[in-house]
């Protein structure tokens, strides 16, 4: 029977780079992928938006019981609708995912510096030169609304309760990642009770680019797990059968 599975991408304004990746598990692995355009990202909107839009959002186009994929701010949508709604998916898939907060007097200090070089800004060569600096490409790059939209997606990380989420949840990573580094994977996994997770040596924090073959079969993998809802995973990040 072909499974369907929802996608909430990341913060992009294309999904274009997730082609590969949908048509192998279109073609290969028969798993019919429905992807979800995100307002103010893929869909256009003007509006500046907030964690439980996003939220009603998602709550209204994916089905309950649903399979449903989240990469990167993809995932702080999926965990926080969780949150809310214990049961509304059947299985969770976290891939790279955001959503873990984490203190950073460095990310205090960047922004900061952002603010004293705002100049340099105006001096064309010097802009990507200043947004590799303070490590802020995809702020300093977005809309007046959707850097206040990543502004209120940073913060809302707070309030996000993680160990709450219920439901059988499959944690993909990739171990060269430097958007969600790797220990934040491990504090979901640890948060999340009866959560599997596997790390990849060769993935970055965008694997439907660097290796769409592997993630795609690692999709499959898990969503083909039919006792996965019985076990109580090992906590060891290398100890799953991949």
């Amino acid at each position: 029977m072909t499974k369907t599975l929802y996608i909430i991408h990341g913060w992009t304004y294309s999904t274009e780079p997730w082609a590969k990746t949908i048509k192998l598990l279109n073609d290969k692995y028969h798993i019919k992928v429905e992807m979800l355009n995100v307002p103010g990202l893929t869909d256009p909107s003007k509006k500046i938006w907030n964690i439980k839009e996003y939220v009603k959002w998602a709550d209204s186009l994916i089905p309950d019981g649903a399979i449903a994929l989240g990469h990167s701010n993809g995932g702080r949508i999926l965990m926080n609708l969780l949150v809310k709604k214990s049961q509304k998916l059947s299985h969770l898939i976290l891939l790279d995912a955001a959503g873990v907060y984490e203190p950073s007097r460095k990310r205090d200090i960047l922004k900061k510096l952002s603010r004293i070089l705002s100049p340099l800004k105006q001096i064309r060569p010097l802009r990507k030169i200043l947004h590799k600096i303070i490590g802020a490409s995809d702020y300093e790059r977005a809309p007046e609304n959707m850097k206040k939209t990543l502004s209120n997606m940073l913060e809302s990380d707070k309030d996000l309760d993680y160990t709450k989420i219920e439901v059988k949840t499959d944690i993909l990573w990739g171990e060269m990642d430097k958007i969600t580094p790797v220990r934040q994977a491990k504090k979901l996994h640890a948060g999340i009770k009866g959560s599997r997770i596997k790390i990849f040596p060769n993935w970055t924090h965008a694997p439907y680019i660097a290796d769409p073959e592997g993630l795609a079969r690692a999709i499959s993998q898990v969503l083909k797990d039919k006792n996965s809802e019985k076990t109580l995973f090992s906590r060891s990040s290398r100890e799953l059968p991949y």
